[in-house]
């Protein structure tokens, strides 16, 4: 009897500590509005395999894609409001509440990728990740979107002259509709899940977008023109609920930031690896590209944008730091 009734212990034990084992566990959603095929959800599963291994299990990730947890104004107030855990989406989506964001969609603002790493990766960066805690986010880390490139169903577009009359899909950046004001174009704000649909019907003509989200959104089916502006770096950021946040122990806030910060760096890699391949496959579907569009005219015609900006938000001193470090090494 003895032998039978330790055996018991034995069993309720482990069925005890398997059941405060399951309830340590947690699992956090995780929202996006990129497709499935987008590098994004690879870096959400990358990020949830970081988590998880950093915190022996305690903590993971389930990726929500293509808008499902809503559209990115109404995924945001879900993360204000704890009803989603983390938020990846473009900078320039959380400007309506921190409008210095914004300085990183000023038309030509970076110099080049290493240049918007710096900036990002740096102090400038962090201090605007800090920014969202008045909100009640936590800024974790900048990942990446690429270079904005314009396509459009119209024509070739080389010099400026060539947007004027374009009703061009924008994210809603101020810097981004004045530029395209400024450039003769008719900006239209609106969300990426709506974008496809748009095209297709003529809504609007043109779409500026990086190459990934362009291939992996199958904008190309939809367009017949791409040229490579590269007329502004377009950063991701990764956001979480701060009260969530808060909530957890110092070990497992340090594991969150490192995840989302290593998920990043696997991410912009992929994005960098993938642009020959994005080029080569929207020109094999009918693609007209037009590679060699000389920056300097879309420059010019730009730079009111930064007076623009600063003028209503501030921020001179940010753009100041940016430039200083244009060309460290």
């Amino acid at each position: 009897m003895k032998v039978k009734n330790l055996f018991k212990t034995l069993l309720l034990a482990g069925a005890l500590a398997g059941m405060i084992g399951t309830a340590q566990a947690e699992t956090l959603r995780f929202a996006s509005e990129a497709p499935r095929s987008d590098t994004q959800f690879r870096a959400g599963e990358k990020f949830s395999e970081l988590l998880k291994a950093k915190t022996g299990g305690a903590l993971d990730l389930k990726v929500f894609p293509d808008s499902s947890l809503g559209a990115f104004q109404a995924a945001i107030s879900g993360v204000r409001g704890g009803t989603i855990d983390i938020i990846v989406s473009g900078s320039g989506n959380f400007a309506g509440l921190v409008p210095l964001m914004g300085i990183f969609d000023i038309p030509f603002m970076f110099k080049d990728t290493a240049h918007a790493y710096r900036v990002l990766d740096g102090k400038i960066g962090q201090d605007m990740l800090d920014r969202l805690e008045a909100y009640g986010m936590k800024g974790l880390a900048f990942w990446d979107n690429g270079w904005r490139e314009l396509t459009n169903s119209r024509g070739p577009v080389r010099t400026p002259a060539d947007v004027k009359g374009l009703k061009v899909r924008t994210n809603g950046s101020p810097a981004h509709n004045e530029t395209w004001k400024l450039l003769g174009a008719k900006p239209v704000p609106m969300p990426i899940g709506e974008l496809y649909t748009a095209l297709e019907m003529k809504t609007v003509d043109s779409q500026e977008q990086s190459l990934g989200l362009l291939y992996s959104g199958k904008f190309y089916e939809v367009q017949k023109y791409l040229s490579l502006t590269n007329h502004a770096y377009s950063a991701l950021l990764v956001a979480m609920n701060k009260a969530k946040f808060d909530a957890l122990s110092p070990a497992h806030q340090k594991a969150v930031i490192e995840a989302a910060q290593e998920a990043g760096a696997y991410q912009r890699k992929l994005n960098n690896d993938n642009v020959a391949k994005i080029l080569a496959e929207v020109k094999k579907a009918g693609l007209q590209v037009i590679e060699k569009v000389d920056p300097a005219p879309f420059f010019e015609a730009s730079k009111p944008v930064r007076q623009m900006f600063t003028s209503k938000y501030g921020g001179e001193d940010y753009i100041k730091a940016v430039d200083a470090v244009r060309d460290a090494k």
